[in-house]
């Protein structure tokens, strides 16, 4: 099990259950650190008073508000600690709702939330298949990090999850974002119905992080002094070029059967495309697509590269 982040206790009317939060999600980047290109050096982050014009040691660095201007107020951790907060040590369910109601755009981080102790296993266990059967999600309150948050629990695989949940004034309005009003008609929108219809999928688990495969390839050729592996052969963009609107969708639907092994089937021809504007068009409409002709000729073409390095390295 992960180390915990925080310890306490989920509360819902008299019942009290201790747990203890886990991260349910772990950060897979390839991460890199500040160097000096003369002599590969580290470049550190160094904290200095401004006033003093000197390094200061973490043990004499806190927190401090400023109420005007040039003006700061000192609040130390006890301080925060010792706020009348009833959420302190505890998450509190203060209701329960349909997970349908929840708007995803406030979901944040996620947790999990294992027992702490085995006296924890029944009730626990109790408000997990309550939520089960009811079909709900429990909206709770929580204080972390020298704040108040919002909190939505759920069921995942037998464990109850914590997200983290941004407040109602945390989340800015679109209003100003909206396109101004443009003409559709119906065969424009059907098409593009039915391009979410042919791109549709039940299961996304097979989806993997390829900028992060080609990185870790791209540091293990230069860290055994091997060719750096060749570029990835991709389509060219034309940025701002305007393109015929059901020419595009007719592509994607087409290239995205294809993908899939479909062929034949009704597909509408309305507008003869240039082969310039259908590269532009497969891109726009369909960006995110990853097919599995795709990650196989990509998978053979690393392993083949990695064969060679090998090779070369050894001999």
């Amino acid at each position: 099990m992960p180390r915990p982040l925080w310890t306490g206790a989920i509360s819902f009317g008299l019942v009290t259950i201790p747990i203890k939060v886990v991260s349910a999600t772990e950060d897979r980047s390839v991460h890199f650190h500040q160097v000096h290109l003369e002599d590969m050096g580290r470049v550190r982050t160094r904290k200095v008073c401004e006033i003093e014009d000197e390094v200061v040691p973490q043990e004499e660095i806190g927190k401090g508000y400023e109420v005007a201007k040039d003006q700061l107020v000192a609040v130390t951790d006890e301080e925060l600690d010792e706020m009348p907060l009833p959420t302190a040590k505890a998450i509190e369910i203060v209701a329960f709702v349909d997970a349908d109601s929840i708007d995803p755009i406030r979901i944040s981080d996620s947790y999990y939330l294992a027992i702490d102790g085995q006296v924890a296993a029944k009730p626990y266990t109790l408000l997990r298949k309550a939520l089960e059967r009811s079909d709900k999600v429990a909206v709770a309150k929580f204080a972390w990090h020298n704040r108040e948050r919002l909190g939505l629990l759920r069921v995942r695989e037998d464990a109850i999850v914590l997200h983290a949940m941004r407040w109602p004034d945390e989340i800015r309005s679109p209003e100003s974002l909206k396109p101004k009003d443009v003409d559709l008609d119906d065969d424009e929108i059907e098409r593009a119905v039915q391009l979410t219809d042919t791109m549709a999928l039940d299961d996304i688990s097979g989806f993997r992080d390829e900028y992060r495969d080609a990185l870790e390839e791209l540091i293990e050729a230069k860290a055994e002094g091997t060719e750096l592996p060749e570029p990835a052969e991709g389509e060219e963009r034309e940025s701002g070029k305007v393109v015929d609107l059901m020419a595009a969708l007719n592509a994607s639907v087409k290239a995205a059967k294809e993908s899939r092994g479909e062929h034949g089937g009704q597909d509408a021809t309305v507008h003869t495309m240039q082969p310039r504007k259908k590269t532009a068009a497969k891109k726009k409409a369909a960006p995110a697509r990853k097919t599995t002709a795709k990650k196989t000729t990509a998978t053979k073409k690393r392993t083949a590269k990695k064969t060679t390095t090998k090779k070369r390295s050894a001999s």
